[in-house]
């Protein structure tokens, strides 16, 4: 962990002291009381005490991050839902305007290991300015693109949306572990990922209404782009100015009982390459990784092909195609929410996943075999039912990911799960593209269903070993020490607080 060196202000601090966090008091664990020779936010051995308490501040994290988040999926969709516009104000082919959406995909995959490490090396709050900055920047640029001819100029800049992308997918779940207590820390999560998902809704909506098609004039088509360009480059640049005040390394006293014993170790301590060994060699982990890239990558997939399979069976129906896309995203966001409240309330991970995805293997086929049904309302209603369950499932992987690899960073984690996802989701466009193509809807779509089933298998081997969940609760006793800070010999009896990954 980086540590930032910033104080809460005195009144903050102040009006925090009676809002005490902490797991149930057991193995000495006592929140709300001063660590002896620790001070606040310290450990003791035996039967020591750790101080933790929930930050205002957390709110606010949040909601800029989510606020950013959703600009960022906003820019990745622009382009695609107004595909036909920017086809003949650029003078390409679809394909190349495809690839404005794609570039995201491929960006993820190479650069998620650079951006683990910058996470986990240089810690939470220049990640998040390099996201927002990132953001800020491409937008701009966009704008330097509005004319006929300068094509490769926006690929570039949307290249750099790309690259903040990677800076921003990781994030959600180590947002909500450094900020947030246990109970509320999947709630966080499910927030901080229903931002990008919102971005993805208001991309459905806004681009149509702002720039409506006019292949006739292209002065007008130009000036409704800039319009869009703009208000996305000022709205993104205000934001990364607000990641700047709002966002600090993390919250003066830890907000769990997990976060302190993390805390407290050394930095030297820590190994990028060892936490990547420890997460390969973590078989729960590997089946998550695996069972996690199948679900979402399938998501990717129907989302991707949507207008295709609608229009094959529903003849001139891309308008109301559109709406069971957002409708799907729409849904998705609902479940996000519930999946979270659900897991903080319950904290059953695993059942939780597993039904889950088995509730999304059943509203895949009977998507599946309602689709050319002839009926629209059907497909609005199983579309429905599929986003709610396949983007729910989303923080549900996040947050079971880092209950199953504690104390391994949350970023990677989360960093290694959106690799899978990307990774299955390009194979799954192009496989269930072809058989779309070649054969029907239905034979794209019963190839997903059997990865699905594959899924549901794997999901079932996983091993739940709450780790996090444990610590909190005092179920796992921690042989803990103080270390006093001007001490560095000392301080190296602090990495018994190391939880080893074979726990």
């Amino acid at each position: 962990m980086v540590e930032d060196g910033s104080e809460e202000e005195e009144g903050e601090a102040e009006g925090e002291r009676g809002e005490m966090l902490g797991a149930p008091q057991h193995n000495g664990f006592l929140p709300g009381k001063e660590a002896e020779n620790g001070g606040p936010g310290g450990c003791t051995a035996g039967g020591g005490r750790v101080e933790t308490r929930l930050s205002r501040r957390r709110l606010a994290v949040l909601a800029v991050f989510s606020c950013y988040s959703l600009v960022n999926a906003f820019q990745w969709i622009q382009y695609s839902i107004l595909s036909n516009v920017f086809v003949h104000f650029y003078s390409v082919s679809f394909t190349e305007i495809d690839w404005l959406s794609m570039v995201y995909m491929v960006a993820y995959v190479p650069l998620i290991l650079p951006a683990t490490w910058l996470l986990d090396a240089r810690g939470l709050r220049l990640t998040a300015l390099l996201g927002a900055g990132l953001n800020a920047l491409g937008a701009w640029l966009k704008c330097a693109s509005l004319a006929p001819g300068r094509y490769a100029l926006t690929m570039a800049a949307q290249a750099v949306c790309a690259v903040a992308q990677v800076f921003i997918l990781g994030l959600p779940s180590r947002i909500a572990s450094v900020w947030f207590g246990p109970a509320e820390v999947s709630t966080a999560c499910s927030v901080a990922v229903l931002g990008n998902q919102l971005g993805t809704a208001i991309g459905f909506l806004l681009p149509p209404v702002l720039v409506p098609n006019t292949p006739d004039d292209i002065d007008l088509m130009a000036h409704n782009i800039s319009i869009m360009f703009y208000g996305t480059a000022i709205v993104s640049t205000l934001l990364f100015f607000l990641t700047g005040v709002v966002f600090e390394e993390k919250p003066k006293y830890p907000p769990s009982h997990s976060q302190a014993l993390l805390q407290a170790m050394p930095p030297e301590d820590y190994s990028y390459k060892q936490s990547i060994i420890n997460l390969v060699k973590n078989v729960p982990f590997v089946l998550l990784l695996i069972s996690y890239g199948i679900m979402t990558g399938t998501f990717y997939s129907v989302s991707t092909l949507l207008n295709q399979m609608i229009v094959t069976h529903y003849e001139g129906e891309e308008v109301n195609a559109g709406r069971i896309g957002l409708t799907l995203v729409v849904a998705g966001m609902v479940g996000s929410i519930i999946c979270g409240l659900w897991l903080d309330y319950t904290k059953t991970y695993k059942q939780t996943t597993l039904i889950v995805y088995i509730l999304s293997f059943i509203g895949m086929v009977v998507f599946t075999f309602t689709l050319d049904l002839g009926y629209l309302i059907v497909v609005f209603v199983t579309g429905g039912v599929l986003g709610f369950f396949m983007t729910g499932y989303l923080p549900l992987g996040f947050e079971f990911a880092v209950e199953i690899t504690y104390p391994e960073s949350e970023g990677t984690s989360s960093g290694l799960l959106n690799a899978s996802a990307q990774i299955f989701g390009i194979v799954f466009t192009l496989v269930q593209g072809k058989l779309t193509t070649d054969y029907s809807p239905r034979a794209g779509n019963l190839f997903l269903c059997a990865w699905l089933f594959v899924g549901i298998i794997l999901t079932a081997l996983i091993k739940s070993d709450l780790r996090r969940h444990n610590v909190n609760s005092g179920i796992v006793n921690m042989d803990v020490k103080a270390v006093p800070v001007d001490n560095p010999v000392e301080r190296e009896t602090c990495t018994a607080l190391k939880i080893q990954s074979d726990l």
